[in-house]
């Protein structure tokens, strides 16, 4: 991570987990005369559009009141990861419970399985061939398979946690 991006992540963590979050991670890119923020934040449950609405407006105004950005002018993006994220740490293994995984172990071999169990050092899948315990130091990369055979009373109504969820850009010429 860079120097920006870390005085950045430094000037958010503390808004982002007063709101109840995990900021997941923070990059700072540049585009054309601004800076691109992307800002990744989850929890438990999810988060929807609306909260990440208020907490763009939020943490939009910490920037601002920083001098993580210096003077010069960004656009924020703040967003959750998505479905399509890695697998890196026991709280993606838990809040993936019941979905299916593609894990690649450290020595090589492949497994896939939904995600039964959890526990902050590894994650009971049901395979196939049965259960399969996988420890976390063991993964060398693990990602949840995007499910089309869902029935519609799966979806989530407009006001509960989606996947990937995108709010507003602020945009400032600080």
């Amino acid at each position: 991570m860079g120097a920006v991006a870390e005085r950045v992540e430094r000037a958010l963590a503390p808004a982002v987990t007063d709101q109840g979050l995990d900021l997941e991670s923070v990059e700072v890119q540049p585009a054309g005369r601004r800076r691109l923020v992307r800002v990744l934040v989850d929890r438990d449950g999810g988060i929807n559009l609306d909260d990440v609405a208020m907490l763009s407006h939020h943490l939009s105004e910490v920037l601002d009141e920083s001098d993580a950005m210096g003077d010069q002018p960004y656009v924020l993006e703040v967003s959750s990861p998505g479905v399509d994220r890695p697998l890196t740490l026991s709280r993606h293994w838990r809040r993936s419970r019941g979905r299916l995984v593609n894990v690649e172990l450290t020595g090589g071999d492949k497994v896939s399985g939904r995600i039964a169990q959890t526990t902050d050092d590894a994650a009971i899948l049901t395979t196939s061939d049965g259960e399969f315990s996988v420890r976390f130091a063991d993964v060398a990369s693990a990602r949840i398979e995007v499910e089309f055979t869902h029935s519609h009373q799966d979806e989530p109504a407009d006001d509960e946690p989606t996947d990937g969820v995108t709010a507003e850009s602020h945009d400032t010429d600080n």
